[in-house]
């Protein structure tokens, strides 16, 4: 009768398994937004942005450089960070696994040999009444608590949405990896350029200091405007240290980002003619978006997990039953018998019902609550910033293409005043002054216009970063089993 009591028991708390306590989690509502604002508006300069086209997940293929490609690849194998978060990733899925386990029972084997002696005075134990014997204990115990309101479900859930929250972080990572390699590569174009144009800027000055001495040794120029030149070729000197260090400090940056050490540099050199500016880049729908950038993901996520909790902790102040049976046998020897007189069984089942804690339950559930509400507060927090990058990048986009045109037709503009003006001055058509002021015109032009290029090219990196960089349409293998946004 016992054993049917206990089957009937387990019988039932494995039917009441089937619900669980706590708020069953639902996706938060797409936000109402349909657009980006202004910055969704069609742009008449830069590249056209297109809704219907697809994310690429190897997105930086667009600028046409193989020599970024296999710097992004390298990273992406070797860079340390990306190895942490699969190793944190992988913690993630053991831990679920292993909660899961707490679903089934747990079987248990033990032996123990002793050697006992009993008080001559006192009634031995054994049938033969020695007093010294060898007694060896063996015994499987089997325990299982049926979650009868879900308390391992919840957490079971807690843990699978952690892991799936770290399976985005990820994502984010490396996506992150990829941009800052992307940047990088540009800004050591953009670093080369600016080298280039400074030192141009040098040499020009330094031959047009030079004309000005001859003429000054002819008595054609004053010694005011040899100490102008001159003060402008120290200018152009004291303006080349810093793109130098500058560069240095990028290539280092470069070398790290693949997993190497500043001993180890970076062979792959860049320039910002040798990349592509695409004609045309995505503009993922708002729907769309909080869908795909992992770092919305993972905050969806962590409200999952906060949610979860909170059925953990409710199911905290219910009953548990715990049942537990064993058998096994203790024969007056070394070894195991199945003799009757050596054998023993048990069966039991235990109620446990929390009544006084000291308020830690209550608390503990309200505690779990609050958490949940931080966590929808931050998840709401991550849409709005995800919306604000994005919109950002698309103003950006278009207001650089605008900085860009203006830079190269100034750019174009000054270095045909210089020439004129160098012209005119062999001629003595024009002062000095007029080569001077010429010269710090397309020093400066041709500086804006490194930088405008490199603006622009930043620009399409920070979109497809700001669109969640394409994860979701990677092959299944590589997706990580969860490649649909």
């Amino acid at each position: 009768m016992t054993a049917r009591r206990l089957f009937l028991i387990a019988a039932l708390a494995a039917g009441l398994a089937a619900c669980a306590v706590g708020p069953n989690y639902k996706t938060p509502a797409l936000p109402p937004a349909s657009g980006y604002g202004a910055a969704g508006a069609p742009a008449a300069d830069g590249p056209r942005l297109d809704p219907a086209m697809k994310v690429e997940r190897d997105w930086w293929r667009v600028f046409g450089s193989q020599a970024l490609d296999d710097l992004v690849d390298e990273a992406l194998k070797h860079n340390p960070t990306l190895d942490q978060a699969r190793a944190t990733l992988l913690a993630a899925r053991e831990a679920t696994k292993a909660q899961r386990g707490a679903y089934w029972p747990s079987i248990d084997a033990s032996i123990q040999p002793t050697r006992q002696q009993f008080a001559k005075d006192l009634a031995s134990p054994t049938e033969s009444g020695q007093s010294l014997y060898t007694l060896t204990t063996s015994q499987v115990s089997v325990s299982y608590t049926p979650d009868i309101f879900g308390a391992n479900r919840r957490a079971v859930e807690n843990l699978a949405a952690a892991e799936a929250a770290q399976r985005f972080e990820l994502e984010a990572a490396r996506q992150t990896i990829a941009s800052n390699v992307a940047l990088a590569a540009i800004q050591d174009a953009a670093l080369r350029a600016q080298i280039a144009a400074a030192k141009t800027s040098i040499d020009d000055a330094r031959r047009t200091l030079d004309s000005i001495r001859r003429q000054h040794e002819l008595g054609q120029t004053s010694d005011a405007d040899v100490a102008a030149q001159t003060a402008l070729l120290a200018q152009a000197e004291v303006a080349l240290p810093p793109l130098e260090k500058a560069f240095e400090v990028n290539r280092d940056l470069l070398a790290s980002l693949v997993g190497r050490t500043p001993n180890e540099p970076v062979a792959a050199s860049f320039d910002l003619d040798s990349l592509t500016l695409p004609d045309t880049l995505p503009l993922s729908l708002p729907s769309d978006l909080v869908r795909q950038r992992p770092d919305v993901r993972a905050a969806e996520e962590q409200l999952h997990a906060a949610s979860a909790a909170i059925g953990v902790a409710v199911a905290a102040r219910l009953p548990n039953l715990n049942l537990a049976a064993d058998a096994g046998s203790a024969p007056l020897d070394l070894g195991i018998s199945l003799a009757n007189s050596a054998t023993f069984w048990s069966l039991a089942g235990t109620v446990t019902q929390p009544i006084f804690e000291g308020g830690a339950l209550l608390h503990r559930e309200r505690g779990a609550r609050a958490q949940f509400d931080a966590a929808a507060a931050q998840y709401r927090a991550t849409v709005i910033a995800a919306f604000q990058n994005t919109a950002d990048t698309v103003h950006a986009l278009r207001f650089d293409a605008k900085a860009s045109r203006a830079a190269q037709t100034a750019a174009q503009a000054s270095a045909r005043s210089l020439a004129i003006a160098r012209r005119q001055l062999g001629l003595g058509d024009v002062s000095p002054l007029a080569v001077l002021t010429a010269e710090q015109t397309d020093a400066q032009a041709r500086l804006a216009l490194a930088q405008a290029k490199a603006a622009q090219y930043s620009d399409v990196v920070a979109l497809f970063q700001a669109l969640g960089g394409g994860w979701w349409n990677a092959a299944p293998e590589r997706a990580g089993g969860n490649a649909r946004p």
